[in-house]
């Protein structure tokens, strides 16, 4: 547990970074518990610059936030990181304990479950993934928990479907692989988690069965989608990428202060406001 005495400082990383939206959130957690010694901002730092701002920092940080593309460049500098984390190979959170130790976590992972169990989706007897990047293995690890049978993965290349296929076999997912272009079969799965850029499944939009089940759109901006307005449209049930940023974040907030006082209200009324 971090300290609470005398001002304690968090930040995200990465970089582009102006975009991001963790400061709104953590401050709104600050302002709501009444942490007034807790500051959190934002520093654009790229792989290279990584290990020299983390050897600088003092004994006021309690913690980082780790965006793209640092979340495997500071595995090497970290003390412990936590099987979460080790299981898809990247770290989004580093804790500083009070004896000079990092330790790094992964709030994507349980940040998705919490989402989901949030919208009452507590286990799917399969599923399906658009996408194969980096999220799309949070996305595995997320339905290891989730779900009890087969997940496809729609790709776009082979090299994609191995990537897919070995996540599979290391986080206990039977995975199934399917191109691209049949990604409209995806749609009728009782559980369909979209991790591709924006635009990307906005062609999908139009094939959005008549009784859907629940779309997983990691999007945040633009919101919505095409595909998750289509699919609110005809009653499914739709998480955003809002969602899971605000259920990552809370898991953050908790490792930086130690307080379990849950600032989720106030991070969503954060994040919406910061969306427009």
């Amino acid at each position: 547990m971090a300290s609470a005495e005398g001002p304690r400082r968090a930040a995200v990383l990465g970089s582009p970074i102006a975009h991001s939206l963790s400061p709104a959130l953590h401050r709104a957690a600050y302002a709501e518990l009444g942490l007034e010694n807790w500051s959190y901002e934002r520093f654009d730092v790229d792989e290279a610059a990584l290990p020299g701002f983390v050897e600088g920092l003092d004994s006021s940080w309690a913690g980082l936030s780790l965006t793209m593309p640092l979340k495997r460049a500071i595995i090497p500098l970290l003390d412990s990181v936590s099987d979460t984390a080790a299981s898809v190979e990247a770290v989004n959170t580093v804790v500083f304990t009070e004896d000079g130790r990092r330790l790094g976590d992964n709030t994507d992972i349980p940040g998705m479950v919490a989402a989901l169990h949030e919208r009452g989706v507590e286990k799917v007897e399969s599923a399906a993934v658009l996408g194969a990047g980096a999220t799309a293995s949070s996305a595995l690890a997320a339905l290891s928990v989730i779900c009890t049978g087969p997940v496809t993965a729609y790709v776009r290349s082979a090299a994609r479907a191995d990537e897919m296929r070995g996540w599979g076999e290391r986080l206990g997912v039977d995975v199934r692989i399917a191109d691209w272009a049949e990604a409209t079969e995806a749609l009728r799965a009782p559980l369909v988690i979209a991790t591709t850029p924006a635009g990307t499944t906005d062609t999908l939009a139009d094939a959005v069965p008549s009784a859907p089940g629940t779309l997983f759109d990691v999007l945040y901006e633009p919101w919505p989608t095409a595909l998750a307005a289509r699919w609110s449209a005809a009653g499914g049930s739709v998480v955003g990428g809002l969602d899971l940023l605000v259920h990552q974040a809370v898991l953050q907030f908790e490792q930086f202060t130690g307080d379990r006082r849950s600032p989720l209200a106030a991070m969503r009324r954060a994040g919406r406001m910061a969306l427009g």
